[in-house]
């Protein structure tokens, strides 16, 4: 497989890693759109929202945990912060690899734009 997200997974290409569990890995963004903008990823490949199995379910949960709880210690959970999920080309996806970006340390409009 060639995905970009199963490379850092694997080592095989660095990445700013700031967390990582038997099923989760979290890195610095690196293009970040915000003071904070980690990427929360499944270590089990899963190219789109569309492709999410109802076995995954607790997986998808964990990505959720996992980003609040970077959030709260980042300290900016209680001002608020933004986790954002793309699908497919015309959502905005460029990795197919669900990713979670967790956004935080500005003020975030909406819509996003």
């Amino acid at each position: 497989m060639d995905c970009l997200f199963c490379k850092i997974i694997n080592r095989e290409i660095p990445a700013d890693i700031v967390y990582e569990d038997d099923d989760v890995l979290a890195f610095n963004d690196i293009n970040p759109q915000a003071p904070t903008h980690q990427l929360v990823i499944p270590k089990r490949h899963i190219s789109t929202l569309n492709d999410i199995a109802e076995q995954d379910l607790a997986l998808v949960g964990r990505l959720q945990y996992t980003a609040a709880t970077l959030a709260r210690q980042a300290g900016f959970a209680d001002e608020g912060y933004r986790v954002v999920m793309n699908c497919n080309e015309r959502g905005g996806q460029t990795v197919y690899h669900i990713h979670m970006h967790l956004m935080g340390g500005r003020n975030f409009t909406w819509p996003a734009g």
